[in-house]
């Protein structure tokens, strides 16, 4: 989805996590990884155990070069889909971190 729909919904509430997410989610599919960030990790900050934000932040971090800001949350992303048993995600941060480390 575009984020032109969301931004409305974040202006008319700041802190609804779930538009923040969204948000945060269309900014990144659209590659506007640096407009992104402001969102998704106001997302983390409400909900630290919410893994598709960190596996979204530690992306971001990537795309835009960022390898050792991209670890942490990548690393964090990893624990999350271990204990939530979640294995595609799991299987594709262990990708990621493979490459990187």
């Amino acid at each position: 989805m575009s984020s032109e729909r969301f931004a409305p919904l974040i202006q008319s509430n700041p802190d609804n996590e779930m538009f923040r997410f969204s948000y945060g989610e269309a900014l990144f599919d659209e590659n506007k990884y640096q407009e992104c960030l402001e969102h998704l990790e106001r997302c983390i900050q409400k909900k630290p155990d919410w893994m598709i934000p960190h596996i979204l932040l530690g992306k971001a971090h990537l795309a835009l070069g960022r390898k050792d800001e991209a670890i942490p949350y990548l690393k964090k992303a990893l624990v999350l889909a271990k204990e939530q048993h979640h294995e595609d995600p799991e299987t594709e941060v262990s990708a990621l971190l493979e490459d990187l480390l």
